[in-house]
């Protein structure tokens, strides 16, 4: 905004000044030039539990001053259809509608434990899913807009994605918690720590990690130059890792969702008991996609149940199996033949601008 007007209780309107604002926690800081107003009381959203009671005010509609209440229903949200992955969310059933947005939620104390944000809704309106930014990311975030103007978050450089049961049971483990590593980024801070692509994070600092989307908030949390001990598994087995945090910056990167075209290689015939049938990339697709060296086989057509079963798609580019690159239909081929028939199967799939493990169980087909 150009212009932001502050309304006080009295009905006095002042003119704010920006200090600064954090898109990626959806915070700004303003200042007014008053004196003598109340204060809030800060509380602690780490002290948050599933249940407990909750209060939000706001101005629903126009409706100023209006005070609603409910629970916790659930901590540590990712918030869908928002790109706000570093906000561990505060999950309500708190009636939040059009004019919350910004306004203090509360605990039974009185203490502002969050900043209400969004709701998850079909219709628009209130359907009992209210998210609220907590507070201690708020302040965060604050404090760093009143020193230097702007947020600074600590970037591990990887890919991730959930665990699936298949894909928990092909890498050994006994359960599906943990963050699958699809990518390490060259130079990044993962690469430099000895992070490895189809490791699986099970903790950070000694948090466990649940979800994939329990990593990306306790990284950005830290400042650039922090380290960090990570707790992964690889081949079944644990090890710790110490990485030196690079800098997070704040751009997103638009990407080509569009199947490789143009390639005029020859389908290959059927030789893999999954049923997946190859096709060579040329190097002006491999150029397009952004791969380096001679890597990738394009999915022409899918013939197994299994492999369908599991969401591949023609279109999709296969990268590897397992940990094992592949760059010809031959080496697909062969690497799938070599993986077996009984054990479930991962691919590393490009797909659009997504790096993703796909899981595929034969015993599903």
């Amino acid at each position: 905004a150009d212009t932001v007007r502050v309304k006080l209780s009295d009905r006095r309107e002042l003119t704010a000044k920006v200090v600064g604002s954090d898109s990626q926690s959806d915070v700004a800081l303003l200042k007014v030039d008053v004196k003598g107003l109340p204060v809030m009381r800060i509380g602690d959203s780490k002290l948050i539990k599933p249940g407990q009671w909750v209060v939000a005010i706001g101005s629903p509609f126009g409706f100023d001053h209006s005070v609603t209440a409910g629970i916790v229903s659930a901590v540590g949200r990712s918030s869908p259809g928002t790109d706000q992955r570093y906000v561990p969310f505060i999950q309500t059933d708190v009636a939040i509608n059009r004019g919350n947005s910004g306004g203090p939620l509360l605990n039974t104390r009185g203490q502002v434990v969050g900043i209400n944000s969004q709701i998850f809704s079909n219709s628009g309106g209130y359907q009992g899913i209210s998210f609220a930014i907590p507070i201690d990311v708020a302040m965060n975030a604050v404090q760093q807009l009143k020193t230097t103007g702007k947020v600074t978050r600590g970037q591990l450089g990887v890919q991730i994605q959930g665990l699936s049961r298949d894909a928990a049971k092909a890498l050994g483990l006994d359960d599906a918690n943990g963050a699958l590593v699809s990518g390490v980024e060259p130079g990044s801070a993962a690469e430099r720590a000895g992070i490895m692509r189809q490791d699986v994070i099970r903790k950070v600092n000694g948090q466990p990690v649940f979800e994939s989307s329990d990593v990306p908030p306790l990284i950005g949390a830290m400042a650039p130059g922090s380290k960090v001990t990570l707790e992964v598994v690889r081949d079944g087995k644990p090890r710790t890792l110490t990485a030196t945090l690079g800098t997070l910056e704040d751009a997103t990167a638009a990407a080509d969702s569009a199947a490789p075209s143009g390639s005029k290689a020859d389908t290959a015939e059927r030789g893999n008991p999954l049923g997946i049938l190859g096709q060579e990339l040329t190097a002006q697709q491999r150029s397009q996609m952004g791969l380096q060296g001679k890597v990738g086989v394009l999915i022409a057509r899918i013939e197994g149940a299994a492999a369908r079963e599991a969401g591949l798609s023609p279109g999709d580019v296969v990268l590897a199996v397992g940990r094992s690159d592949v760059g010809s239909v031959k080496a697909l081929d062969a690497q799938l033949r070599a993986a077996g028939t009984g054990k479930p199967v991962m691919l590393l799939v490009r797909r659009g601008g997504a790096t993703v493990y796909v899981t595929v169980d034969p015993s599903q087909g």
